[in-house]
């Protein structure tokens, strides 16, 4: 067998790497932000706005990936616009048992304990302070088939 088929056996059958980039809006998003930089262990890239309001939030998950958040507005009539606590997601983590450890004792709301799943995956669950959902975990997901 080759080189060259080996590397792209390997590509067809390994997991990407984690990427998340959903949105959220927040009553408090810069009291969103401290809390998902400070306590869940995200790291803040940008963050545009003037006084309480943000405009702009962009946070990376340093597995790949993040999210962007941004302050509710009065004017918020587009369709895709999320209102405050209504948000969920799933994100990669390696070291589960550590993580909530660390959000645990920083006073997060736990709704789930670690557990292992029947698909092999380590995973807990809380709320934010604005009531959104978020779930991390090991599971990367299956292989997908190379396309092109």
């Amino acid at each position: 067998m080759s080189e060259t088929t080996t590397t792209t056996e390997q590509m067809q059958t390994e997991t990407p790497p984690p990427q998340a980039w959903p949105t959220l809006r927040a009553h408090d998003a810069r009291a969103l932000i401290r809390f998902l930089v400070d306590v869940v262990g995200f790291t803040e890239v940008v963050v545009y706005g003037d006084g309480e309001q943000v405009d702009h939030a962009q946070l990376a998950w340093p597995l790949g990936g993040g999210i962007m958040l941004g302050s509710v507005r009065d004017s918020d009539i587009e369709p895709s616009a999320t209102s405050p606590g209504s948000f969920g997601a799933y994100i990669v983590a390696n070291d589960i048992d550590a993580l909530h450890a660390r959000v645990a004792a920083a006073g997060a709301t736990v709704t789930r304990p670690p557990m292992d799943t029947d698909y092999g995956s380590r995973e807990f669950a809380i709320k934010d302070p604005e009531d959104n959902r978020w779930t991390f975990g090991t599971y990367r997901g299956e292989p997908r088939p190379r396309v092109g």
